[in-house]
């Protein structure tokens, strides 16, 4: 039987942000998020680590003019403690920033490093079956040669939370094949209370990373650790791949585009044309050059350099091809 479409319900939004690279980021998604949503009916967050034991330096966002034109584009500047991760894992902020967002209201979560390209109530969530991007390669685990595999590997972490193993299998796929198992990349996520999802996120990632099963005995954790989580989460309160229509975020309503090399080297003209029309006001710019691949890309001639290295409608598969061409012609920037 065909699932019901959702009903329509509010819903917040939320990003993480602090000083150095994030900041530009959040600028930039801020002023695609208000360019295509200017009466959003949710509240939309930029959540922001404080000081505290597990940071070395003030991770904040400092400059007061960042903070003003983030208020601007309507932004809720969403302070929050880190208590599990900070410095060690500044991935972690994204699991720790959910217990900040107000109990109850579904949410969805984006990665700093997105833009967002249309209406998001056009998209039909249905916050009771939580979801992720699925626009993933099959970055973990890396299958060591007489060493565990998938199977393996996967089944000992749903093990460990008493998951249901099996269910989460996709069938169509073959035995010991990465798209056999639920994977998702963590550049959005979605659910009808960020508390519950956030508990969750957290308990699953601090027990892996303090007793990781005997199986990932070969694999890296850092920085996968809340790609390897996730799915356990989702899993575990009902969800699972298909949980939106393909096409939409990381598609035509959301660009997840990582770093200003890889928007310029993939992405379509449209994205680009948005990109340099967000980023084209002065103040705008006096903010951004301070980010230097910003700076290069969107002001200099780096971006039209990358665009030139490939074809947009024939890119390599891997993202590594990409990113190989981009350093042999000195345009990697981070």
């Amino acid at each position: 039987m065909a699932k019901a479409k959702p009903k329509s319900q509010l819903f917040n939004v939320m990003i993480v942000a602090q000083s150095g690279r994030l900041q530009y980021e959040a600028l930039l998604f801020a002023a695609s998020f208000h360019r295509f949503n200017p009466d959003f009916p949710g509240r939309f967050f930029v959540a922001v680590p404080q000081p505290g034991p597990l940071w070395l330096n003030d991770p904040r966002i400092l400059d007061p003019d960042v903070i003003e034109r983030l208020e601007g584009f309507g932004a809720e500047i969403l302070p929050f403690d880190s208590r599990h991760f900070g410095e060690s894992y500044p991935y972690g902020n994204k699991i720790e920033a959910l217990m900040a967002l107000p109990e109850g209201e579904p949410f969805v979560f984006f990665d700093t490093d997105t833009l967002i390209l249309d209406d998001l109530t056009k998209v039909p969530f249905d916050f009771d079956t939580p979801g992720a991007s699925e626009q993933v390669e099959g970055t973990w685990p890396k299958i060591e040669l007489y060493g565990p595999g998938y199977t393996e590997i996967w089944q000992s972490l749903y093990d460990r939370f008493d998951l249901d193993f099996e269910s989460s299998l996709d069938l169509s796929q073959p035995d010991e094949f990465w798209r056999r198992y639920l994977y998702f990349n963590a550049g959005y996520f979605f659910y009808r209370c960020p508390h519950v999802f956030g508990r969750r996120f957290a308990d699953y990632a601090t027990s892996v990373r303090a007793d990781p099963p005997e199986a990932l005995v070969c694999q890296q954790l850092n920085p996968w650790l809340d790609q390897v989580v996730l799915p356990l989460v989702i899993h575990s309160l009902g969800g699972g791949h298909g949980a939106l229509p393909e096409g939409l975020l990381d598609g035509s309503v959301s660009c997840h585009y990582r770093w200003m090399a890889l928007l310029y080297a993939r992405e379509s003209d449209a994205v680009i044309e948005l990109v340099q029309d967000l980023a084209s006001p002065n103040w705008m710019k006096r903010i951004l050059k301070e980010y230097e691949p910003m700076k290069r890309f969107i002001y200099q001639n780096k971006g039209n350099k990358a665009r030139g290295l490939f074809d947009r409608e024939d890119l390599p598969r891997k993202e590594q091809k990409i990113r190989q061409r981009l350093k042999n012609h000195n345009l990697w920037i981070r």
